[in-house]
């Protein structure tokens, strides 16, 4: 709770940045803030206990993760500066978008009541609406920003439904209520229904097949920055989120409701690997290979008991990995109205490091060892081996040396082809995020257990 009303004043105190004429300082304070907001959150791991009726709950889950959304918004919060240099009387609004983006994002892993939970996914949504069609001069950002706007709307009216089913069967929106109720209780047959609306909403969210198809074009049409804010903070939050719901709501799961999740899960994979490999927009090709991620993490669902720490460690490798490649990426298309592959020819030549670090993060997500992307997948295959669903670990390996495939097309233009334009100088900003994200990745291959058990 303090952790939510900290961030929540740090928003307000950016916004009054710019009264004062102080635009220079918002990022510095901004960071320093989410450091102490970070500090006292870390303080806060061990403790169990409600506020305000439970509609908000600290434990461990919504602790850990909670620390993870803040270090990807640091990460964000310092490209921001350079990022928003062309519009600098704006710069304290989106930075203030962002940590109020935060604050829905801890609300959504913290609750302890569903309309605490509606609360935070709206927080979060609408923040990530403004900021998609934050270009209002680019017809691409206005299409992204209103088809994001189309489909979360549709999502969060399913979820809304879904939710007011679960109250209609179990007269309440309190989680520790309606879980007591599924255990001692006969229920009427529309909770599940309720059940089933609920993770099909978040599913939207979180961009699985079948609900993927605004992803490609929101991806592309936003700015780059807003796009590595959705790939990275927005659906490791949603995972997080329906997580938490499913095993508080479904303690025990039916075959049906496991062999939907499998269904999607290879669906993402599979589809997600072979769209991205016809991509040549670097942004279109992230995006499916986030529908691809997004399947690996959904198979957590499937071994709930003891699978919170894999799903901790998934999200943390993929997001600090995509914060790597990210900072790479934005530097390279900063000057350009495309992001297409052939825009890093020859950027291994020219940037060694930065090149490097692109080529380590990107090796990352395929899942190549040391690096903490192996790791992610390798004990989460090792959970899904435990649950007896070994086609989905068969599905999952042919996905992983897919994506080798279109990862490598931007590895080879770095390093096989001669560069046809100049590069401005590379903004600190961005090689020192690049640098520290890729630190953190080797850093979680070489040390898992750090954050495998923190979960318990």
């Amino acid at each position: 709770m303090n952790t939510l009303i900290a961030i929540s004043g740090l928003g307000i105190v950016s916004l009054l940045a710019e009264i004062f004429n102080a635009r220079k300082i918002i990022v510095p304070i901004t960071i320093v803030g989410l450091l102490a907001i970070l500090g006292l959150t870390v303080s806060e791991f061990g403790l169990i206990k409600g506020y305000y009726n439970n509609m908000i709950v600290v434990d461990q889950f919504s602790t850990a993760f909670s620390a993870l959304f803040i270090v990807i918004t640091i990460f964000l919060v310092a490209m921001s500066h350079d990022f928003y240099k062309n519009q600098a009387s704006k710069i304290s609004d989106f930075v203030a978008i962002k940590v109020f983006l935060l604050a829905g994002a801890v609300a959504m892993v913290s609750f302890g009541n569903l309309s605490m939970f509606f609360l935070g996914i709206e927080v979060l949504s609408i923040s990530l609406y403004i900021l998609a069609a934050s270009n209002r001069l680019n017809l691409k950002s206005n299409e992204a920003g209103m088809k994001y706007f189309l489909m979360g709307s549709f999502a969060s009216g399913i979820i809304l439904f879904g939710i007011c089913l679960i109250y209609g069967a179990t007269g309440s929106f309190d989680l520790m209520t309606i879980n007591t109720f599924t255990h001692t209780s006969s229920f009427p047959q529309w909770y599940f229904i309720g059940m089933v609306l609920l993770v099909i909403g978040m599913l939207f969210k979180i961009a699985t097949v079948p609900f993927h198809f605004w992803a490609p074009d929101v991806y592309e049409g936003s700015p780059a920055l807003v796009t590595a804010t959705m790939s990275s903070l927005a659906k490791v939050v949603a995972m997080a989120t329906l997580f938490k719901l499913v095993t508080a709501l479904l303690p025990v799961q039916s075959y049906s409701f496991q062999t939907i999740i499998v269904c999607v899960a290879i669906g993402s994979m599979v589809l997600g690997n072979i769209m991205a490999l016809r991509q040549n927009n670097v942004k279109r090709m992230f995006a499916f290979s986030g529908v691809s991620h997004a399947g690996f993490m959904v198979m957590t669902l499937l071994c709930v008991n003891n699978a919170s720490g894999v799903l901790l460690y998934y999200a943390a490798a993929y997001a600090v990995a995509g914060i790597a490649f990210f900072a790479v990426v934005i530097y390279v298309t900063s000057a350009r109205e495309n992001e297409t592959i052939d825009t890093f020819n020859g950027f291994g030549k020219t940037h060694p490091l930065l090149a490097g670090i692109l080529t380590a993060s990107l090796l990352s997500m395929a899942g190549i060892p040391i690096l903490a992307g192996f790791f992610a997948k390798f004990f989460l295959l090792n959970q899904l081996i435990q649950t007896g669903w070994l086609v989905l670990v068969i599905v999952a390996i042919i996905a992983s040396i897919i994506s080798v495939g279109y990862y490598f097309k931007i590895i080879l233009a770095m390093y096989t082809k001669d560069s046809e334009h100049t590069l401005p100088n590379v903004p600190m900003v961005y090689q020192i995020v690049a640098i520290v994200a890729m630190v953190l990745n080797i850093a979680l291959g070489l040390f898992p257990n750090y954050v495998l058990n923190v979960l318990g």
